[in-house]
């Protein structure tokens, strides 16, 4: 029997997601398509850095905002 995922809701650019319950900022980025070199991440109102991508947990209501730089010319 497969164990089931609890799935929380947060807000992510403004709109409703359900994420698994406990993943971190750097498996939201890797299911967002994204590589974590080339975005920035604020959650609550806090600028997540690179360096803790791999250890900071979403919970239940965290409101986030992902930005991804691109290159022009």
């Amino acid at each position: 029997m497969a164990a089931t995922r609890t799935l929380v809701e947060v807000v992510l650019n403004g709109e409703p997601h359900r994420i698994p319950e406990g993943i971190t900022v750097l498996d939201l980025v890797a299911s967002l398509g994204r590589d974590p070199r080339t975005v920035a991440l604020e959650r609550n109102g806090e600028l997540v850095p690179r360096a803790r991508f791999g250890e900071a947990r979403l919970a239940e209501g965290d409101r986030l905002e992902v930005v991804h730089f691109v290159q022009g010319g």
